[in-house]
């Protein structure tokens, strides 16, 4: 415990008070399951909007792609632009008719027209997939973070994480994970913004004398401000493109939040205030990895064996230390923290709800499960991945989060996207071609990941991967949108024209809001 930063220390015990305080706030007002999942649908624009950006600005926004910037230069920002790029599509084709159509999860929207018990099951087994995947890199940042600020062993660190976000979800449900979401949110753009200023403070707020200085001091000289370091072949730059844009319309931790609004207005206001939040977020995660570059680079402070201290996911912490001493590195660590813990809850949320609604209400139960039953259900959800997020985290301790954030969206986009977005906009889709081309796409997008680089190689130490490409994207989507198309206009049985019928009402709820009741009369 010797390299202890006390104020980090006191800073982040004052958070996790804070918070416990709201969650127990939030665990009395936590009577049912429209409070545990969605928040009573009583949460302003605003505050989701700040919420929805809270979620999205997570470790990996904010250790790993400074991390990336730092270590690759200018290449650094695919990730911050692709995440960027997804919100349009959100709010154009997808807030209004999701708030319309769905109650809890994405899965309400997809299986409103289709046989409930297949699709929930696909749709709960691509949420899962994408949440745990996402949540491997949060417990790899934030065991990195203690490991640097405790003096604790990473293992414990990654624990301490696990335990404490259990509490957050299995007590406060949706209500508590917000306002988390809210106060971090806040917290951390202003820590980045304060970050970013001391930066360009040192160079009289010139950006050519930022990028002067961190050419100077990178190995790689100007060829750090030219693109091709980090993707260097055109399949994998597509890959992670689509992966990236279309991966967001097919969070399910992101989608959840569109529930808690009062309606569809609401909905898509929340989606612009997220847009301009984590918009301004990610240009000061630029300047932050640029600065990281100037500032720790040849610094023997920071660097050992050529290598940052704590890795390269460590470059803006270090960098706070840098610029602000210990002070700065306390309120930086404490926020990156913070960042953390609420980014885990909200995954947790949405893997407990694919559990306990999707799967045990709706399929085991056939939606006769009482509600008392139904939360039980998700908190014993919440300990089992509680549990094996702490497991996972430990496995996967080398890798850079940004990546693994990567591989959590392709699932998105193979898996969930496809089905939400043709179950909206299709007429045609089927049962038949949701389920056959759905599973085909989680399962190539899974195998690929596992046959890939980066968990064949670096985590399961073989000499070279099955699958060249990082990202399998390009690949996964491709062959469940052929899937779900072929198998749907091939599908001529007579539950396939109840549902092309199906839809025409589904389509004009979601065009007007209207009740289920009243679209099925039309």
């Amino acid at each position: 415990m010797d390299n202890m930063n006390l104020t980090a220390v006191t800073m982040f015990g004052i958070f996790v008070v804070f918070t416990l305080g709201i969650t127990y706030w939030a665990a009395k007002r936590v009577t049912g399951t429209k409070n545990f999942y969605s928040a009573g649908g009583n949460i302003t624009g605003f505050q989701n909007g700040l919420a929805i950006a809270g979620d999205y600005m997570s470790a990996a926004s904010f250790l790993g792609i400074s991390g990336l910037v730092f270590a690759a230069g200018f290449d650094g920002l695919i990730y911050s632009i692709g995440f960027l790029v997804g919100w349009p599509i959100i709010l154009l084709l997808i807030a209004e008719p999701l708030r319309n159509l769905g109650k809890y999860t994405f899965a309400d929207v997809a299986s409103y027209r289709l046989r409930q018990t297949p699709t929930r099951i696909l749709a709960a087994f691509g949420s899962l997939t994408t949440v745990i995947l996402y949540l491997i890199a949060q417990m790899v940042g934030s065991g990195k973070l203690i490991q640097v600020l405790f003096g604790l062993e990473y293992n414990y660190a990654v624990l301490i994480v696990g335990v404490l976000m259990m509490i957050y979800v299995t007590f406060g449900g949706m209500i508590a994970t917000t306002w988390v979401q809210i106060i971090k949110a806040c917290l951390l753009i202003f820590g980045a913004t304060l970050l970013a200023f001391l930066v360009l403070w040192h160079f009289n707020f010139s950006m050519e004398g930022l990028f002067g200085a961190a050419i100077e001091h990178h190995s790689k000289g100007e060829s750090i401000m030219a693109p091709g370091g980090l993707v260097s072949d055109p399949i994998s730059a597509i890959s992670l493109g689509l992966a990236l844009m279309f991966g967001t319309a097919g969070l399910p931790h992101i989608l959840m939040r569109f529930f808690t609004v009062p309606d569809a207005k609401q909905a898509n206001r929340s989606v612009l205030y997220a847009t301009g939040f984590i918009g301004y977020f990610y240009i000061l995660t630029f300047i932050i990895g640029f600065g990281a570059i100037a500032f720790l680079i040849g610094n023997p402070e920071f660097m050992e064996d050529g290598k940052l201290i704590g890795g390269n996911n460590m470059a803006a912490i270090q960098l706070s230390s840098a610029l602000g001493g210990d002070l700065l590195l306390g309120f930086i660590s404490a926020v990156a923290f913070a960042t953390i813990l609420a980014v885990v809850s909200g995954l947790t949320l949405a893997g407990a709800s694919a559990i306990s609604h999707d799967l045990y209400a709706s399929v085991i139960k056939k939606g006769e499960a009482d509600e008392k039953a139904e939360l039980k259900m998700s908190r014993l959800a919440t300990l089992g991945l509680g549990v094996l997020a702490i497991v996972l985290g430990i496995m996967f301790e080398k890798q850079n989060v940004a990546y693994m954030v990567g591989l959590a969206f392709a699932i998105a986009a193979s898996a969930n996207f496809p089905i939400l977005f043709l179950g909206m906009y299709w007429r045609k889709l089927t049962t038949r071609g949701a389920v056959i081309g759905g599973w085909a796409g989680l399962l190539t997008a899974i195998v690929l990941v596992i046959l890939g680089p980066i968990v064949w190689v670096d985590v399961l130490h073989f000499d070279k991967a099955v699958f060249p490409y990082k990202y399998p994207a390009l690949f996964s989507m491709t062959v469940a949108f052929v899937g779900i198309w072929f198998f749907s206009i091939t599908d001529k049985s007579v539950n396939a024209k109840l549902e092309h019928e199906k839809f025409d009402a589904q389509h004009l709820r979601a065009q007007t809001g209207i009740g289920a009741e009243k679209a099925a009369k039309h």
